[in-house]
């Protein structure tokens, strides 16, 4: 039987090892040396790493031996939204509860292990003697109130995403939210940051101590994967999120989206499919209303390596939901076939026969109309992301090709008939 001595030094050098009798296999060294930084470290610290190498599912198993090990201390974790806080809360709390922590409750502490706070955020054990009421551990949105509130620990979990990356005015809300959590950690107390980075000017600008792990060190995505990976992003933003890199994009065509769009402007718009059959491309669908002033509401989204038909749903629903009236595509490639399938569904369907050079298309309507375009907050960000990343060379082109198409016919004195467009158009 494993003894109270060797249970602390197996904390101390080893803490990844619970992470692999809780059924954490692919935890590695890497992840001990974090463990291990944010269990016993007294600075305040930044991990940036790229994506997928495990970053929260090694928070949560630091929450749970935080709460064991100090459970006089509390946290607060902030998350981008509320929501987002919710899936590490339980699998922390299925950490605490686990066959190997409720032993070695029992031979340090004498005693099970008992969740006496187990909320969706919430996180508070019989562990605790102090007589401070905040729980042990506390999951938040960002955004959410913290007045009152006071933490031994502050932990940020990827507060920056890809929200971000496509709007300067969110970018400036996370890194105000950021600097008012200075206010809440308890003088002794630290700060524990991790995530990854976007944009260069985002809230890890203000971050301090920055450790950066980058794909290739950790050996944990193989050459192969990340390969494909490669491909299917632009150069900026696979150097950003896997590399931890910003790099210029000298073609860069567009900048920050306005996400602030309001839905009841969006009513009575004209919609846009650039239709997909499998393979690599997506399926975009973008819904535009110009306003009485020149600017122009949108909305966007896109069904990545879909074929059209099985979107069809989807798109009906946001069709439907936003009031859209008449649906355009080109007719090129399925001579009209996916016009059809629209007005079975009895939906409005104009189509034209495209001639226009696509990249010309992009930079000449939607470069022209970008700064006018307020995007509804519930725009799709992967839909944004393709157009913010958008060179001549892009991988995927589907967004800023549905958004363009649209953009051209908003910039016509008058929207076509399916008449028109049927006779040849534009």
């Amino acid at each position: 039987m494993i003894s109270r001595d060797e249970i602390f030094r197996m904390l101390w050098e080893r803490p990844v090892e619970v992470g692999h009798w809780v059924g954490f296999k692919d935890l590695t060294d890497l992840h001990n040396e974090w463990l291990r930084d944010w269990l016993y470290g007294h600075e305040d610290q930044t991990l940036q790493a790229h994506r997928g190498s495990y970053k929260t599912t090694t928070l949560s198993l630091f929450f749970a031996l935080h709460a064991f090990e100090q459970p006089n201390e509390n946290l607060l974790y902030f998350r981008k939204t509320d929501t987002d806080v919710k899936e590490i809360c339980k699998q922390s709390q299925k950490i605490l509860q686990s066959g190997c922590m409720q032993e070695m409750s029992r031979i340090v502490y004498g005693q099970p292990l008992i969740l006496t706070t187990k909320s969706e955020t919430e996180i508070n054990t019989n562990l605790v003697t102090g007589i401070r009421g905040a729980s042990q551990i506390v999951g938040l949105g960002i955004g959410t109130s913290i007045t009152g509130k006071h933490a031994d620990i502050v932990v940020t979990d990827d507060i920056v995403n890809l929200k971000d990356r496509v709007s300067k005015a969110e970018r400036e809300a996370t890194k105000i939210r950021y600097q008012e959590l200075i206010n809440i950690c308890n003088r002794g107390g630290r700060f524990i940051n991790t995530g990854t980075p976007w944009e260069k000017s985002d809230a890890f600008s203000l971050m301090p101590n920055i450790k950066k792990v980058d794909c290739y060190s950790t050996g944990l995505i193989p050459p192969e994967k990340l390969a494909k990976i490669k491909e299917q992003m632009s150069p900026s933003l696979f150097a950003a999120n896997y590399e931890l890199r910003h790099i210029a994009d000298g073609n860069e065509l567009f900048a920050d989206a306005l996400l602030d769009g309001k839905v009841a402007q969006l009513y009575d718009g004209i919609g846009h499919i650039d239709a997909a059959y499998g393979g690599g491309d997506a399926v975009a669908f973008t819904i535009m209303k110009r306003n009485t002033d020149g600017s122009i509401t949108a909305y966007g989204r896109i069904w990545p390596e879909a074929h059209v038909e099985n979107c069809l749903t989807d798109i009906y629903n946001d069709w439907s939901e936003y009031r859209c009236g008449t649906i355009y595509s080109e007719r090129n490639a399925d001579k009209g076939y996916l016009a059809k399938s629209l007005q079975g569904l009895e939906i409005p369907a104009a189509t034209y026969h495209e001639q226009q050079n696509k990249y010309i298309k992009i930079t000449t309507h939607l470069k022209k109309m970008w700064k006018k375009i307020h995007w509804i907050p519930e725009t799709d960000l992967d839909y944004l992301a393709m157009i913010t990343d958008y060179t001549e060379q892009a991988a995927h082109d589907d967004a800023p090709d549905s958004a363009a198409s649209l953009c051209r016919i908003l910039d016509s004195k008058q929207p076509a008939t399916t008449a028109d467009y049927l006779r040849g158009g534009l």
